[in-house]
């Protein structure tokens, strides 16, 4: 029997994921958590064999959530199932040694199919969605690069973001300016955008 832990927020969904999923022979949910800050002390005590992760959560990304889980639990497989069908979602999942990415619109069955593949050792990935991750290529920003561009999302100034990052004034501007070229984009909310919308941050 496959033992498995769901971390999704939305409770309907989650809910649905368990019934479905509880309905295959070879599978019992044996955890269930709706923010990504939970699912490691979840793990810990569940011990499932794989877990399906959310990205977008209450108290962090279910792709953070991966990289914690495979080092607090090695043995525990990562499928990331999401609305999100990002190519820098993608690459980042794979990164954080995720094993599998499946969207949502997907039939139950095919996400039963994908457990039991990763679980077997393959790589499980979406096919439009691998094609247009080979398509956009990898992630132009650094991390660093990335941390400041989160940080304007919500309209802080640069002074802001000097201070909540503990970065100068100046950096801040060239890590701004940097992610608009970048990202080909004329300001910092068009650069927000795009790279929200690639899966870049």
């Amino acid at each position: 029997m496959t033992r498995v832990l769901i971390a999704e927020d939305q409770t309907m969904m989650r809910d649905a994921l368990t019934v479905l999923l509880d309905l295959e022979d070879d599978f019992e949910v044996v955890a269930q958590v709706g923010t990504a800050d939970e699912i490691v002390p979840a793990a810990l005590r569940a011990k499932p064999d794989v877990a399906l992760l959310d990205i977008e959560m209450p108290g962090g990304s279910g792709l953070d959530a991966t990289t914690d889980l495979r080092a607090a639990l090695p043995g525990c497989v990562v499928v990331i199932v999401t609305t999100f069908g990002r190519p820098g979602y993608l690459r980042r999942a794979l990164d954080a040694g995720a094993r599998g990415f499946v969207v949502k619109d997907r039939p139950v069955g095919e996400l039963a199919q994908a457990i039991r593949r990763v679980l077997a050792g393959e790589v499980v990935v979406d096919p439009a969605l691998a094609t247009a991750a080979l398509s956009a290529g990898p992630n132009p920003l650094t991390s660093r690069e990335r941390d400041v561009l989160a940080a304007a999302a919500d309209g802080s100034t640069a002074a802001d973001i000097s201070r909540r990052l503990h970065l100068s004034e100046s950096t801040v501007r060239n890590h701004l300016s940097a992610c608009i070229t970048k990202t080909g984009t004329r300001n910092r909310m068009e650069a927000v955008r795009v790279a929200r919308h690639n899966g870049w941050l």
